[in-house]
């Protein structure tokens, strides 16, 4: 009976990891992402767009760091490709969580992406 209980446990556990290992490797880089219009963006957004393509100024310091995209969401490129600008947020006391993140050249990007959630989701951004 011991016995028993232990391999259910044990193929339990393994079903899990199985599922687990699998839906990581089974998301590929822009698997969930989605276009939006530029003029749909806030009009924060279209203003921080148009910042980036005109070489700024940027209202915050961090604007134009390099973006890691450890999170994966992004298509894979070295590091360095990729840079994140805020994008401001009517009556945040910070930064926000609104960001555009663009990957190419710093005024002529090969594409930008916007994030509404902090990272947590990305829509590639079509002029």
């Amino acid at each position: 009976m011991r016995s028993g209980v232990v391999k259910l446990v044990l193929t339990c556990f393994l079903l899990a990891l199985t599922m687990t290992f699998g839906a990581v490797q089974a998301k590929e880089p822009m698997a969930f992402v989605t276009t939006v219009a530029l003029n749909q963006l806030p009009p924060q957004g279209i203003e921080t767009y148009q910042l980036i393509h005109q070489g700024g100024p940027f209202p915050f310091g961090k604007d134009g760091v390099v973006f890691g995209n450890r999170e994966r969401v992004l298509p894979t490129q070295k590091r360095g490709y990729y840079r994140e600008y805020t994008v401001k947020t009517p009556r945040s006391r910070d930064r926000g969580a609104r960001r555009i993140v663009c990957g190419g050249p710093t005024t002529a990007p090969n594409a930008c992406y916007y994030s509404a959630d902090h990272y947590a989701s990305f829509r590639r951004i079509v002029p």
